[in-house]
């Protein structure tokens, strides 16, 4: 991406004019010349001039000086290291936004594809008093290092390598090395401590599918599908020869063959993903009626006008889809809509993005019944930028690329920023200390969904200890809690 700026005279040069220059006093030496700025610094700046949704409200990025080439050249000569420059730029309300300096990480995440042991964690204080840290595993990946040594949802672990985790050594004990051993731990009178046990594991290359577990129950006469989805996430899978996208739609046929009555939608660890997969989804829960709005996109002043004189208004509206579009590996396919007018869908802090964008695109249409706790409030998203030309030349002095934030999405009633989340209507909540199975009937989400089809009270029962939490394995990922624009924007885009 190149940026062409008409160069004007230097303050400094202009102020002589006004000065004027005394003939018997030495000739002033000639400025000194500003140097290009890096390729690097000039991506992050035009890119972010161009697309970043909140560009409005950074200076820099509106400052009338900066269309002089040598007065940008000078502003982004002060950055050695692009990423300071990228944080520099960004609105202070912006959480989500990030940059890298190989775009090869940003395709790994988004395919889910990982060098992991294969286990999703919680991270808790054991107590209020105490930096040390206890892992709760929240679920093991089928075929992983940690279902193959046995480990399960709810085991815990408190050392690495016989080391206590705290909250200054965990990144360096979980994630920087490929081999380690877990110290296992359990509850004992209410307290966690080491049990004796040990794991051994190794890290390999994992691709995630997200459709983690789906069922159908018959309880008492009703029959009730049960789908534990962890992430929006459309890539192929050449172990399993599909696509996510086409796995999520089987698992739909099912409950559609099997004449399912009820739903109950598990996004309780989903931080996001594809904004198209989320369509999809929203299609199979409720509608296949294409004329129906799921979602708008709200960009910044320069891009929502160039959309709307290059294709109107109704570019920024988002429909339900009736089938799975064809990609090179797999044809289209109808969608299996269950036509459903209710939903449960389960929730937690880390329910986010894609996961929000269901419920609320879902709302005007259907009864949502929202159980457990509040969501994340992320209801932006954004897109994977990387140095290239018209042409899709990929420029080769430089390996960086960004993931901004360039969009707003409110759903057909116009309704987002729910900034603090969206709320469930029954609160209930998980215990560290005792992760049931999902589809146990004691499970605390999943009764208080079952007690709710039945007319019954959905309090929430306290069953084990209360522990701080601190983070999760998700939380460690830059692209966790992400909404993703699938669509390529226009290259022909006019610089500010």
């Amino acid at each position: 991406m190149k940026r062409y700026i008409t160069m004007i005279l230097p303050v400094f040069l202009l102020s002589l004019l006004f000065t004027g220059c005394n003939k018997d006093e030495p000739e002033p030496d000639p400025p000194a010349e500003i140097k290009e700025a890096t390729d690097v610094n000039k991506f992050i700046y035009n890119s972010l001039a161009t697309y970043y949704l909140w560009e409005e409200n950074i200076p820099a990025l509106n400052n009338p000086k900066y269309e002089n080439s040598d007065s940008l050249n000078a502003f982004l000569n002060r950055y050695t290291d692009p990423e300071a420059l990228f944080d520099a730029l960004l609105y202070t309300k912006d959480r989500w936004s990030f940059i890298v300096d190989s775009a090869e990480e940003i395709e790994n995440w988004i395919n889910a594809i990982s060098e992991s042991v294969g286990m999703d964690f919680r991270l808790y204080y054991i107590s209020s008093s105490s930096n040390n840290l206890i892992g709760v595993i929240r679920y093991v990946l089928k075929g992983s290092p940690a279902e193959q040594a046995g480990l399960k949802r709810g085991d815990m672990f408190m050392t690495v390598n016989g080391q206590q985790l705290t909250d200054a050594n965990y990144m360096t004990l979980l994630f920087t090395m490929k081999s380690y051993t877990l110290g296992l731990a359990s509850f004992n009178g209410g307290a966690p401590a080491p049990d004796g046990r040990t794991v051994n594991l190794t890290a390999v290359l994992l691709q995630e599918n997200p459709v983690y577990l789906d069922s159908v129950l018959n309880i008492n006469g009703t029959k009730i599908g049960y789908l534990l989805y962890n992430g929006f996430t459309s890539s192929y899978d050449s172990i399993i020869k599909s696509s996510y996208d086409i796995e999520l739609n089987k698992a739909f046929g099912r409950f559609k063959s099997e004449g399912i009555q009820k739903l109950i939608l598990d996004l309780r660890y989903n931080g996001g993903g594809s904004i198209t997969t989320s369509q999809y989804l929203a299609s199979m829960i409720y509608s296949t009626d294409t004329r129906k709005i799921f979602s708008i996109s709200h960009y910044n002043d320069l891009l929502q006008a160039y959309f709307r004189q290059e294709y109107g208004e109704e570019v920024f509206n988002d429909y339900f889809y009736s089938t799975i579009s064809a990609t090179d590996k797999m044809p289209a396919t109808p969608i299996n809509s269950l036509g459903l007018d209710q939903v449960y869908i389960i929730t937690t802090s880390e329910t986010a993005s894609a996961s929000e964008m269901v419920i609320n695109g879902l709302k005007p249409y259907m009864t949502v019944i929202q159980v457990g706790t509040n969501t994340t409030g992320k209801y932006v998203g954004s897109i994977t930028i990387t140095d290239t030309d018209n042409n899709g030349i990929v420029n080769p002095n430089h390996t960086w690329a960004m993931q901004p934030i360039i969009v707003k999405i409110s759903n057909s009633q116009n309704v987002s920023d729910f900034d603090d989340g969206l709320t469930p209507d029954i609160n209930t909540r998980e215990y560290a200390s005792e992760l049931l199975p999902f589809c146990d009937p004691q499970e605390p989400f999943f009764k208080a969904c079952i007690n709710h089809m039945q007319g019954l009270k959905s309090a929430q029962v306290d069953k084990g200890v209360d522990l701080k939490g601190f983070k999760s394995s998700d939380d460690l990922s830059p692209m966790a809690k992400t909404i993703i624009m699938d669509n390529i924007l226009p290259g022909n885009l006019s610089w500010k």
